[in-house]
């Protein structure tokens, strides 16, 4: 017999489907002011923080498929804000980095979705947050398909895959 009510869990799933409704919400508003959707925008900070990054890598990092990530890395690059250049070790794999326009477009932070999360963030307290995190990787690990977390409190991370080389 479960111990949650349904009713918790449908109240819970309510909040989930809230949050995901708003985030794509303020993803499209975020294409119409500043040019980029919140997927974008995140893989774009990603190459800015690593410049060299492959795309292997960023889909990685960001749980995509990396064929779902090609979509995304195209549109930034005939944008002007990311840059492809051969690996000069491997040449089947390109190397990304943003371009002086994308780091311009990353500076702008009003109404984008990292700035509405870091508010939130702010005002609660650490061990809320990490419990939280906790409980959405639980949720995001299961739906995935990995085993239930072990008595000792160990768990998966959510859609970790073995990272690739090249």
């Amino acid at each position: 017999m479960p111990s949650v009510p349904l009713e918790k869990v449908l109240e819970f799933m309510q909040v989930l489907w809230a949050l995901d409704h708003a985030l794509q919400e303020r993803s499209k508003a975020m294409a119409a002011r500043i040019g980029v959707t919140s997927p974008q925008r995140l893989a774009l900070r990603i190459i800015h923080s690593q410049p060299g990054i492959s795309s292997g890598e960023v889909a990685d990092k960001l749980f995509l498929d990396p064929s779902t990530l090609t979509g995304v890395l195209q549109r930034l690059e005939s944008r002007g804000l990311l840059t492809r250049k051969k690996d000069k070790q491997d040449q089947r794999r390109s190397l990304l980095h943003t371009t002086a326009a994308g780091d311009a477009l990353l500076g702008e932070a009003e109404h984008t979705v990292e700035a509405v999360v870091r508010e939130a963030l702010e005002s609660e307290k650490g061990k809320a947050v990490r419990k939280a995190s906790a409980v959405l990787e639980h949720i995001t690990a299961r739906l995935k398909g990995a085993p239930a977390p072990q008595k000792n409190g160990k768990r998966a991370r959510p859609g970790r895959r073995p990272p690739r080389h090249g």
